[in-house]
């Protein structure tokens, strides 16, 4: 184990998929009751190493590093990164790791990513947290860019795919410059952290470990109707916990349907899953969770540790 390892880390972990492997990091008890956590687009499974040693640690946490991201194979060439393709490796991982019931934390995509993965494979979900994430994102948001995300989306790989430039070496501070001049929201320690586990070290510096097919999380994400949204939600079994930062995801965007769309799936999530639901606003930002664990780690840890009864159960 580094010495940039994270408290209570017991593991890192190698599963093995047909391109290559996903790498994970696992805290905790191996006995406990098993939680997957999943990052938000760009970043890696460091986005928990601040909020994970704050939480029960009689539960087995496993924060896996999407494909293309962190310490994960890119996907083969030619094959999209798509929300479906994020959605299966939560199967991947489940089926490694011999997990038939589990909860998930998901902050930002990794959000999305476990509430698709938690309507799909209902029975396989115990709990579900959003970390200042929706549920889905709505077409009716952005029905104007649908097409042009998804043209981009094309055009963007095949450029990569023609470039073929060989990745380009940068100092830490400058890495670190332009992480935080694309994310406001966050603080140098916590890009440093990111870039802990997205880096690595070659003669001339440092390199992106991240697929630079990855660009945008709109040309991967798929946009649902409202009326598919309310379907996928009756089809959830989990309990759920959305937690939104005051200063975070819904609040950052002027699009005042946005925020619409948010009043829609709490309003759907509380009168489908009733006492399954929970909504929490927090102080702070989006990446509240790394800057401010302690914001929302009682709040995480209650929930955890609450004993719910599933439906048909007495």
């Amino acid at each position: 184990m580094s010495e940039n390892a994270a408290p209570g880390l017991i593991s890192e972990l190698k599963l093995a998929v047909p391109w290559g492997h996903i790498a994970a990091k696992a805290w905790g008890s191996l006995q406990g009751p098993p939680v997957l956590c999943l990052h938000g687009w760009l970043d890696n499974a460091n986005s928990f190493d601040r909020l994970i040693p704050l939480l029960p640690q009689d539960f087995y946490y496993v924060a896996m590093d999407f494909g293309g991201h962190g310490l994960s194979s890119h996907y083969s060439p030619g094959v999209p990164y798509y929300l479906q393709t994020f959605v299966s490796e939560i199967r991947r991982v489940a089926a490694a790791l011999k997990w038939n019931r589990f909860s998930i934390l998901g902050h930002s995509f990794g959000g999305v990513v476990g509430g698709m993965f938690s309507c799909t494979f209902p029975e396989m979900v115990d709990k579900l947290i959003l970390l200042d994430t929706p549920l889905f994102l709505l077409e009716s948001d952005e029905m104007e860019n649908l097409l042009t995300y998804k043209r981009r989306a094309i055009q963007h790989v095949l450029q990569v795919e023609a470039s073929q430039k060989p990745s380009h070496a940068f100092s830490l501070k400058q890495l670190l410059q332009r992480l935080l001049k694309s994310n406001s929201h966050l603080s140098e320690e916590c890009g440093e952290l990111l870039l802990q586990r997205g880096t690595t070290k070659v003669a001339t510096g440092l390199v992106l470990n991240r697929d630079q097919r990855l660009a945008w999380a709109e040309n991967s994400i798929d946009f649902i109707s409202r009326e598919l949204c309310a379907h996928s939600i009756r089809k959830l079994q989990a309990h759920v916990l959305l937690i939104k930062a005051v200063h975070g995801y819904f609040d950052s965007r002027e699009n005042y349907s946005n925020k619409e769309s948010l009043s829609f799936m709490i309003d759907t999530m509380k009168s489908t899953l009733k006492e399954r639901f929970q909504f929490v606003e927090v102080p702070g930002n989006h990446c509240v969770h790394m800057s401010e664990p302690q914001h929302v780690a009682s709040i995480i840890s209650s929930f955890l540790q609450c004993t719910h009864t599933l439906p048909g159960q007495l």
